[in-house]
């Protein structure tokens, strides 16, 4: 299926009646989240590198007009107008890693008014639900308080490439590995290493049986999981076979079910009294961030955390309240007065200061003393500005954001996020345009134009 046709239908409508209106002047849409979800203190940018590679290959070619024209039930002729589109507008965006609070734009796009409108669906399904991803993982480093963690998310994340982009979105902000073996290749990510599921010891007559095996088969640092059946048996079973086979240092044991916490204290204490002081213990099994927090509030003696479905989903808030919205059209900044979704007009910039204490101002305004201009201009003329981003560069933002936020907001129970201020030229503007949307909206329509046969 081709990139272009995944998108929802009123774009290509709206797209097609304005080319068929010639209006094609310069158009701003900017991309932002209305209000941060329960339980949030803050957002991670994340997704702008995929959505850039997305709108470098825009092109609508002939497959994509013949589909328009079938969904909307007209003859080919009637959608060629968008045959040959492609996107040559300018971005401007927050870099990924940069830490967001609500109303702040992720992104800006200025194009063509068609170009602009046709690329919404593209890019709200990018960063959105990445943005959501590496949102939640961040908040599990958080949480972990410096102990490694491991992204086990592939098995269950909504197929196979959003496994892949959750692993690269955890890596962003600080994760150690991924068990998924493509995100491992294609963004060098480290992998988790020689492990095992419980099927595997399930197919053996006993658990010692498959611990040895297992161990003949991978040289070097297993992983054995311990649970299967019983699990302080399981514990004691592995302590035997990796001191029988002299295997210790790099191994694991892996804990995937009941009271992690109690099991914990339990499983080092059976791998000390054999001499297995250097086999590491870590957990699994629905962790997030909340679990997290109670298991290294107990002073679990867990050394590696693996998260999967609840972070790889963004399990408790899997959808943020991200919105495409037009903010100036021809050079006329332009608002939406909806009820509970009225935005602010014009092209914007995101000024920061020394706690994230944010100002949200007009693109063409000096920046306020002591702060920094978070957007940046990403690409010109449909290409990219530079090299695609390192992921290493995303995780110092990420770090030196994190490092600067407040406290209340970096708590995992009840955050409370920052507020950014608008800054004085921007409230101005928004007050202008308000009164006079409000007053065009209130003058009757003009008289009909009768066309010259009527």
């Amino acid at each position: 299926m081709s990139e272009v046709i995944a998108t929802d239908l009123y774009e290509v409508t709206m797209a097609l009646s304005y080319v068929r209106e010639d209006m094609r002047a310069p158009a701003t849409f900017s991309l932002f989240v209305r209000d941060l979800p329960p339980g949030r203190g803050f957002l991670v940018a994340a997704g702008l590198e995929p959505a850039l590679d997305r709108l470098a290959r825009f092109l609508v070619d002939r497959s994509d007009v013949q589909a328009f024209a079938e969904a909307l039930g007209r003859p080919v002729a009637e959608v060629e107008p968008l045959r040959g589109l492609t996107f040559d507008g300018e971005v401007r965006a927050i870099p990924e890693g940069r830490l967001v609070l609500a109303g702040e734009p992720l992104l800006e796009v200025t194009a063509p008014l068609p170009q602009a409108q046709l690329v919404e669906t593209c890019l709200l399904s990018l960063l959105g639900p990445q943005t959501a991803v590496a949102s939640k993982a961040a908040r599990c480093v958080l949480a972990a308080e410096g102990r490694p963690l491991v992204d086990f998310s592939p098995r269950r994340a909504h197929g196979p490439e959003a496994g892949s982009r959750a692993a690269r979105l955890c890596a962003l902000v600080g994760f150690a590995g991924t068990g998924d073996v493509a995100a491992a290749q294609r963004y060098g990510i480290p992998a988790t290493g020689a492990a095992m599921a419980h099927s595997y010891v399930e197919a053996f007559a006993s658990e010692a049986e498959a611990f040895r095996a297992f161990a003949r088969a991978h040289p070097g640092p297993v992983t054995l999981v311990v649970d299967t059946y019983d699990t302080e048996r399981g514990v004691a079973t592995a302590a035997r076979v990796l001191a029988e086979l002299g295997r210790g240092p790099g191994c694991a044991i892996r804990l995937d079910s009941g009271d992690l916490g109690v099991l914990a204290r339990r499983a080092r204490a059976v791998l000390d009294a054999a001499g297995l002081g250097e086999v590491r213990i870590v957990a699994s099994g629905g962790l997030d961030e909340y679990r997290v927090a109670a298991l290294v509030r107990q002073g679990a003696p867990i050394d590696v955390f693996a998260v999967g479905v609840k972070v790889g989903a963004a399990a408790d808030a899997p959808a943020l309240d991200a919105t495409y919205e037009l903010v100036e059209y021809d050079g006329r900044p332009v608002m939406k007065l909806s009820t509970g979704k009225v935005t602010a007009p014009g092209p914007k910039q995101v000024f920061r200061g020394p706690g994230l204490r944010d100002v949200i101002g007009l693109v063409n305004e000096e920046p306020p003393e002591g702060t920094e201009p978070l957007l940046r201009t990403v690409m010109r003329r449909g290409l990219r500005v530079d090299a695609p981003d390192t992921p290493a560069a995303a995780r110092a933002r990420f770090e030196a954001d994190l490092a600067a936020l407040p406290e209340e907001a970096r708590r995992i129970q009840a955050p409370v996020a920052p507020r950014p201020a608008l800054s004085t030229r921007l409230a101005a503007l928004t007050t202008v345009v308000r009164h006079r949307v409000g007053a065009r909206s209130a003058a009757p329509d003009p008289p009909a134009v009768r066309p010259p046969w009527g």
